[in-house]
C-alpha cells in the first residue's frame, strides 16, 4: 500500500473543503487488502484528517455479522469517527435478519454507524419501515442510498432523522432536494472541491 499516497490523496480532500474521508469502503482495492494493510490504511488516514478537522468514517462492514462486529470494534480503536456498514452482500437476509445484523454491530461499539443501501451490489435492500426501526438506536446516525430511489429518499427523510447521504454522484441533486444532506462521492476523489461546493449550495 502506497500510504504516501493515500496520505496526499487524503490532504487533497481536506484542501477541498470536504467534511470527511471513507477509507476501505467497498469501492476500490478493499476487497484485497490484507488484515494488516487495511488497519494501515485506516490509521494513516486517521492520522491525517484527523489534525485538519476532516471526519473520518472507516469501511468496516460484512456479510457475516461477527465479523463486522470485529470490523466496528477495530474501526473504533484505531480511532475513526464513525464506520460505514453495508448490507450484507450476497446471502440475502430477509428484513428482520438485516435488522438484527445491524443492531448487534450499533450494540458492539461506541462510533457512530453510517448504514449502507447498495442492493445493486448486495443483491438485497433495507426497506424504509426497517430503516425507520434502525433510526431508534442512538449509534445509527445517517444512510448512504444508493438504491437509485428518490422515492426512498424522501420516504426516509419524512419519517425519522437520520442524515441522508447519496450514494450515486449523478443523483446527489435530486436526493437534496428531499433531504439529503451530502454525498460519499466517486467523483469527489478527483474533484472534491467542486462537489463540496454543490453540496454547499444544495444545502442553503
Amino acid at each position: 500500500v502506497d500510504l504516501s499516497a493515500l496520505e496526499a490523496q487524503v490532504l487533497f480532500q481536506a484542501s477541498g473543503g470536504v467534511a470527511g474521508v471513507v477509507p476501505c469502503g467497498t469501492t476500490g482495492e478493499t476487497p484485497t487488502l490484507s488484515d494488516s494493510e487495511r488497519r494501515s490504511v485506516i490509521q494513516t488516514t486517521v492520522a491525517t484528517a484527523g489534525p485538519l478537522g476532516v471526519k473520518v468514517i472507516a469501511g468496516a462492514g460484512s456479510n457475516a455479522t461477527a465479523h463486522a462486529i470485529e470490523l466496528q470494534s477495530e474501526a473504533e480503536g484505531l480511532g475513526a469517527d464513525a464506520s460505514l456498514q453495508v448490507v450484507p452482500y450476497y446471502n440475502k437476509p430477509s428484513q428482520e435478519g438485516l435488522f438484527r445484523h445491524f443492531m448487534a454491530i450499533a450494540d458492539a461499539a461506541e462510533i457512530p454507524i453510517v448504514l449502507y443501501d447498495v442492493p445493486g451490489r448486495s443483491g438485497v435492500g433495507l426497506s424504509v419501515d426497517t430503516v425507520i426501526r434502525l433510526a431508534a438506536h442512538p449509534r445509527i446516525v445517517a444512510i448512504k442510498v444508493a438504491n437509485g430511489s428518490l422515492g426512498f429518499v424522501g420516504d426516509v427523510a419524512g419519517r425519522c432523522d437520520l442524515e441522508i447521504l447519496s450514494g450515486d454522484d449523478p443523483l446527489t441533486l435530486p436526493m437534496q432536494s428531499l433531504g439529503a444532506v451530502g454525498v460519499i462521492s466517486v467523483l469527489g476523489n478527483i474533484a472534491p472541491g467542486l462537489v463540496a461546493q454543490q453540496i454547499a449550495a444544495g444545502n442553503r
